[in-house]
């Protein structure tokens, strides 16, 4: 009776499992199976029960993949062969009359009295799948596990508003989690949210199930997180989508989220974040302000009138609490003092801490401090780079950045080894890495990861349509945590496991929210990147699919130790970055560098960029309250106390004349070279258009930045195929087409 019961309908479900987990990791399924679909949230979607004929299905791209087609499937398939015969069938009966216990046979399905599906047997068998719930508000069941070599159950089906079950874990030694079950629809309320696929938890071999989908509603549900692969062979399951919002009335919330993908093992892949829902009326549409907006186009960045644009500018990041840049004294007059000396972008700091103090609550309070920041910048024609910065990862570890609540540390101490030290040095730094990677939950019930890509969906809310807002920064200077030996030896798994997965799950929140801004993305943290870098290796960080995204790098000398070759060291990263950059087709900016009132090394890092016709931000407008920097905050400052005005001794008028040279600003074409040797500015720049759709009208004017202090006796210029408009000695040299001119070039130099 009890092999008989629990063999009960669980094959062709096992089966449908395996499958949902090889076609989300693009791998071949060695089963052929539909996916049951009982009462499934009308948001749901379905996967087609077969592959189309003309379909070619994807090799398997890792280990795991392998291993699944070529070990896993055969064995599990001839398993459940067995199970469901009725040899196996009386033959299992009779072992498992013998052991006393269940040892080979299928978990049963969950019921309303009983909602969890059972496990399956403890050496071979699949879990019971969850009861889908049919009474609104009650969740689904959760599949049951699975035993030493199995499928997890997948989870049951939420009821209207409720939850979908978790999928049951896949077997101990080697198989796959069950999919999450579907969260319920609820017009006029919240939908249910997707529940978590089971995990991929073999010893050996582990595939996580999808999360579930979100349930459709006035504010739709949340989609699940995708099961964790197993630790060597593992592949993360999927995420679930979320629900659609709007539904019944007018939704009261920004779209939901999809579920994250499950991490990854170390011969496997992480899975892949699940769409976010639509239907919310709380996106903003742009607004009106006269700046003109910057998007990537290529490896450039352009205006709304389709001219290359250059960024120079500068950091400003309050790192104490309360983390707003006014706090510290920045204001009008220092917006005033960057725009008449030629700088044209903020890297302005934003701390996750000031953004969500507590799991899931927002200070609008702190984003609107930052709004008016911007405001004032944009008020003086300065563009702002909105930057959630850290270091050393939380202010309880000697640092700044994440809240305290997500900051665990499981009890370790904490060295404080001063930065970067600390990095390398502090066993509680490295666990509340672990932790962010790992996705670990907070008490909220998500994963650090999803809280962290939900804050960023609120920042992104607020400045939505910002013209003045060039993009969102998603990490400052990301660390490995553990793994950080290993990465800085050359391993690529920390990039492209971890790193570039958390980068697109957070660039799915902000397009939930705002479909225009650029995405900047950091390698990992410079002090275990840099290494490659200087050794000629290519910059390990994977693809993100999206338009407009911008890899943004740091390059730091290392003060007197490298001052001999800090050239070739700038130049170096420069060129390892602008590589990863033509591969991809995107920009780069180089948003740090500096950090020093070394001459030689401002010009070396500044020459580096510009050589590679570069944006970049110097570290920094100033150094107050700067508790994490490995030199001295005077050193690193452009004005070393924002509360006192910009002016006389405040400023660090040696590091001002390295930085404000001229530059272009808004080319009316393609730039094909520019420098500043011995006082002389020498730019050449094509007429045509760099996304590649003509060329620009004779006239059109390019502006170049020629600040005064560059030249305090005045400059004179000479123009080949264009014509000076602007007034002599402007601060702004306007430059127009002449009607014959293909290529225009444009030297100036200082008076006598």
């Amino acid at each position: 009776m009890l092999a008989a019961a629990r063999r009960e309908s669980t094959h062709s479900r096992s089966k449908a499992n395996t499958a949902a987990a090889v076609n989300n990791t693009s791998l071949v399924s060695a089963t052929s199976t539909t996916q049951p679909t009982a009462a499934a949230s009308p948001t749901a979607t379905v996967a087609p029960t077969t592959t189309p004929a003309a379909v070619v299905p994807k090799l398997p791209s890792n280990p795991a993949g392998w291993f699944q087609v070529l070990v896993y499937n055969p064995l599990h398939t001839g398993a459940q062969l067995w199970i469901t015969s009725p040899l196996g069938a009386g033959v299992d009966a009779a072992i498992n009359r013998l052991a006393g216990t269940y040892v080979i046979g299928n978990g049963t399905r969950g019921t309303e009295a009983a909602p969890n599906g059972t496990a399956g047997g403890w050496l071979l068998g699949n879990g019971g799948a969850g009861w889908n719930s049919t009474e609104a508000g009650v969740r689904g069941g959760n599949g049951g596990a699975a035993g030493l070599l199995g499928d997890g159950g997948i989870g049951g089906n939420g009821g209207a508003g409720a939850a979908g079950g978790i999928g049951g874990s896949g077997g101990k030694l080697m198989g796959i989690g069950g999919n999450g079950g579907a969260g319920g629809t609820l017009p006029g309320g919240t939908g249910g949210a997707g529940g978590q696929g089971g995990r991929g938890s073999g010893l050996l071999f582990g595939i996580g199930g999808r999360g579930g989908n979100g349930g459709a509603g006035l504010d739709g549900g949340r989609g699940g997180n995708g099961g964790n692969g197993a630790f060597i062979l593992g592949i993360g399951g999927n995420g679930g989508d979320a629900g659609t919002s709007g539904v019944g009335g007018t939704t009261t919330k920004l779209p939901a989220l999809g579920g994250a993908g499950g991490t990854a093992g170390l011969l496997g892949n992480h899975g892949a974040v699940g769409k976010y829902g639509t239907g919310s009326s709380l996106v903003q549409t742009p607004s009106g302000s006269s700046i003109l907006s910057i998007t990537a186009n290529g490896m450039y960045l352009t205006n709304s009138d389709g001219q290359v644009v250059l960024l120079h500018g500068v950091n400003e990041v309050y790192k104490l609490a309360p983390y707003e840049p006014s706090a510290s004294g920045f204001d009008e007059a220092d917006a005033e003092f960057l725009a008449a000396n030629g700088f044209n972008v903020v890297r302005l700091g934003v701390i996750w801490a000031g953004v969500e103090p507590t799991p899931g609550e927002y200070n609008a309070a702190y984003i609107a401090s930052i709004q008016q920041t911007v405001n004032m910048l944009a008020a003086h024609g300065i563009y702002t780079i909105i930057d959630m910065h850290q270091d050393l990862y939380s202010a309880s570890l000697g640092g700044e950045g994440a809240p305290e609540w997500a900051t665990k540390t499981g009890g370790l101490p904490n060295v404080n080894a001063g930065f970067p030290a600390s990095y390398y040095l502090s066993p509680a730094q490295t666990a509340a890495w672990d932790n962010f990677w790992n996705n670990s939950k907070a008490s909220n019930g998500l994963g650090l990861q999803d809280n962290y890509a939900a804050a960023w969906q609120y920042v992104a809310a607020a400045f939505a349509g910002n013209n003045a807002v060039i993009g969102f920064d998603i990490m400052n200077e990301p660390f490995p945590g553990t793994s950080w030996l290993p990465t800085l030896l050359g391993s690529p798994f920390f990039a492209y496991q971890e790193l570039t997965p958390m980068y697109r799950q957070v660039a799915s929140a902000i397009r939930s929210v705002d479909p225009n801004a650029a995405l900047l993305v950091e390698p990992a943290n410079p002090a275990v990147s840099e290494v490659g870098a200087i050794l000629g290796l290519p910059l390990q960080l994977g693809t993100i699919d999206d338009p407009n995204v911008i890899l943004a790098f740091h390059d730091y000398c290392a003060g007197s130790a490298t001052a001999s070759f800090c050239g070739w060291l700038a130049s170096q990263q420069a060129n390892t970055a602008q590589a990863y950059a033509k591969a991809h087709q995107i920009p780069v900016i180089m948003n740090e560098f500096g950090a020093s009132n070394a001459k030689s090394d401002l010009y070396a890092e500044m020459n580096a960029a510009n050589a590679n016709l570069m944006s970049w931000a110097v570290w920094a407008y100033t150094g107050y309250g700067d508790i994490t920097t490995s030199g001295n905050t005077d050193g690193e400052s452009l004005v070393y106390n924002p509360q006192l005005p910009p002016t006389g001794s405040n400023v660090n008028t040696s590091a001002l004349q390295v930085l404000t040279t001229p530059f272009p600003q808004a080319i009316s074409g393609t730039p094909i070279a520019f420098s500043n040797a011995h006082g002389t500015f020498d730019f050449s720049y094509s007429t045509a258009k760099a996304d590649g759709s003509g060329s620009f009208a004779p006239g059109s004017q390019t502006m170049i930045s020629v600040p005064a202090i560059a030249y305090p006796n005045g400059y004179s210029v000479t123009v080949t195929g264009g014509q000076v408009a602007s007034a002599a000695n402007a601060p702004v040299l306007v430059v127009t087409s002449d009607s014959a001119a293909g290529v225009i070039r444009v030297v100036v130099t200082g008076g006598s």
